[in-house]
């Protein structure tokens, strides 16, 4: 598979993936990120839109390998096909591979739904200290999260 983007994968920053995730109750946001990053870092708390994010890992810690069957696991965890699947990861790196892998079996399927990627990802980029969650990002943002 290559790394460019699929033609059915865009990109929202933060606050306009929770308009999405608020006005549209069929979309779905899944938190590609590792175990260890939920379990320390936290995450999306989308109870207020009455969601919960699904959790899979696209990249298994420690190795990071992509799982080749991210997108099948992915779609069976699904009770039915929902409108938009957001994509979230640490900061924007993992979504693209996640979105295209799941826009490609979709499309393999004879099925089309939009895969958006949430730039910035739920902890954003390094500041000047090389500090995560308060320069951009879901956390930054100022959007609903929690740890466990």
């Amino acid at each position: 598979m290559g790394s460019e983007a699929h033609p059915l994968v865009s990109e929202v920053g933060p606050r306009d993936a929770w308009a999405i995730l608020s006005d549209d109750n069929a979309s779905i946001l899944v938190d590609v990120r590792s175990r260890p990053e939920w379990m320390f870092v936290g995450g999306p708390d989308l109870s207020e839109l009455g969601k919960e994010p699904a959790r899979l890992e696209w990249k298994t810690w420690p190795d990071m390998t992509p799982d080749p069957a991210f997108a099948g696991a992915l779609l069976k965890t699904m009770p039915g096909l929902p409108s938009r699947i957001l994509f979230i990861c640490r900061s924007g790196a993992r979504l693209m591979e996640a979105a295209t892998a799941v826009a490609r079996t979709l499309e393999t399927e004879g099925r089309a739904l939009p895969c958006i990627n949430v730039a910035e990802g739920f902890e954003g980029d390094l500041d000047t200290l090389g500090h995560r969650g308060g320069l951009n990002g879901w956390k930054a943002r100022g959007l609903a999260w929690r740890q466990s």
